[in-house]
């Protein structure tokens, strides 16, 4: 086969997700960064419902300073929608740091690779 399938392009979508996964559940930026670009975006709304994120460092900076590894962390890749050179995921994270997150990703095949180009989140409450 000359041209990738859609089996193909999931696979290689989810091996990249499971970068970020990794990199969450050590607490080691490291594990996750190979699966963002370095010109990728983070946003999401804090506990005041206002505005919070820009580049991808600074979720970098949050996983190596405020989080600490989570043995026990759950992730589920929901959803993965593919078409051509674009991309979009969700991943629903439990258990995280003490945290439950909903996460969306969207994706780029760059140059035969696929990358996070932008991210954006819920942080679910604690009950």
């Amino acid at each position: 086969m000359t041209q990738s399938t859609y089996v193909q392009e999931y696979q290689a979508i989810v091996n990249v997700l499971n970068q970020y996964n990794a990199g969450g559940a050590k607490a080691d930026s490291a594990l996750m960064k190979p699966a963002f670009s370095d010109q990728a975006t983070i946003f999401g709304v804090d506990g005041d419902n206002k505005l919070t994120g820009g580049a991808i460092q600074n979720l970098f900076d949050t996983i190596d300073t405020a989080f600490v590894p989570s043995p026990d962390a759950k992730a589920a890749i929901i959803r993965v929608d593919i078409v051509g050179t674009a991309a979009s995921a969700r991943i629903d994270t439990d258990n995280i740091s003490g945290y439950r997150f909903t996460d969306f990703f969207n994706l780029l095949k760059v140059q035969g690779k696929w990358i996070v180009v932008s991210k954006i989140y819920h942080t679910h409450p604690n009950n």
